[in-house]
């Protein structure tokens, strides 16, 4: 799994937030934990593999929002353990 950020310029509302996410889902059907934040000016979301930086981009500034640049990292998943760390 990869987690994906991307930085967006020109989000202002909760409803830019939604359609950011909404435009992410339906260009990257297997996108789970889809997220925006206008304040922050980034969306996140987690897919098997690395997607395409052009295809995004594209989609991004197909919304009217501005692509600035995106990074993927390694998902790493979060276990639980009855003993806690130690």
């Amino acid at each position: 799994m990869v987690k994906t950020t991307v930085k967006i310029d020109g989000m202002g509302c909760p409803m830019c937030e939604a359609h950011v996410c909404e435009t992410i889902r339906n260009a990257f059907p297997g996108a789970k934990k889809v997220s925006a934040s206008h304040k922050s000016g980034e969306a996140q979301f987690v897919t098997d593999s690395e997607p395409d930086a052009a295809a995004l981009k594209e989609t991004i500034n197909a919304t009217g929002y501005t692509f600035i640049s995106c990074s993927s990292v390694p998902e790493e998943k979060k276990g639980f353990s009855l003993f806690g760390k130690k």
